[in-house]
C-alpha cells in the first residue's frame, strides 16, 4: 500500500475499497473500545472482527515496525511474530509510534498499511472462518464489513500465525 497522503485514514480507505471494486458497507455507531461491545453493534462475530497490533519488532539485526491483525476473539503472541520475523522480541508501539504509523488512535487502526516502514502481517484464521471480516475504519464510531476475498487481494497482507496457541492439557 502507499505511504500516508492524508491523515483523514478513513476518507483514504474508503477511496481504496471504491476504487479496488471491494464488496463493503461502512457502519456509524458509538465510539467503543471494547471488541465485543463493537461486535454486539455491527451485529457480527466476535471472531470477524480484525484487530490490529502495532509492534516492533527487534534483535538478529532485526527493527521492524509492524502492522499485526488477528481475530478479536484470538490472543497475540509477539514472540511467535518475532521469530517469524526473524526477531528476538516484540513489544507494541508506543502511542506516539502508532500515530506516526498509522495517523489513528488505538482501536481505530484499519487492517491496512499507508505507510512504507509499517509491514502489514494477519493470522490466516481471521479469513478461514467468515467470509466478511469488521474493523473500525480509521475512526472509533466508524466500521467497515468487508469481503473476506476482497481484503486479500487488496491489503495483500504476509500470512503468518501469530495467535497464542490453547496450553496443551
Amino acid at each position: 500500500m502507499s505511504d500516508i497522503s492524508s491523515r483523514n485514514i478513513h476518507q483514504h480507505l474508503l477511496d481504496i475499497l471504491t476504487t479496488e471494486q471491494a464488496r463493503f458497507r461502512v457502519m456509524e455507531h458509538e465510539a467503543i473500545g471494547k471488541c465485543e461491545a463493537v461486535s454486539d453493534i455491527r451485529g457480527t462475530d466476535l471472531g470477524q472482527g480484525a484487530k490490529a497490533l502495532v509492534c516492533k519488532v527487534k534483535g538478529n539485526d532485526v527493527k521492524q515496525h509492524v502492522l499485526a491483525i488477528l481475530a478479536a476473539d484470538q490472543q497475540a503472541d509477539l514472540s511467535r511474530l518475532a521469530s517469524h520475523l526473524g526477531g528476538l522480541k516484540a513489544s507494541l508501539a508506543s502511542p506516539a509510534e502508532v500515530d506516526a504509523l498509522t495517523a489513528c488512535v488505538f482501536g481505530a487502526i484499519p487492517p491496512f498499511s499507508f505507510h512504507p516502514s509499517l509491514k502489514l502481517v494477519a493470522d490466516p484464521l481471521l479469513f478461514e472462518r467468515f467470509d466478511e471480516i469488521a474493523f473500525n475504519a480509521g475512526l472509533l464510531e466508524k466500521s467497515i464489513v468487508m469481503d473476506t476475498q476482497d481484503y486479500l487481494r487488496i491489503a495483500q497482507p504476509e500470512l503468518v500465525a501469530f495467535r497464542r496457541e490453547p496450553a496443551a492439557e
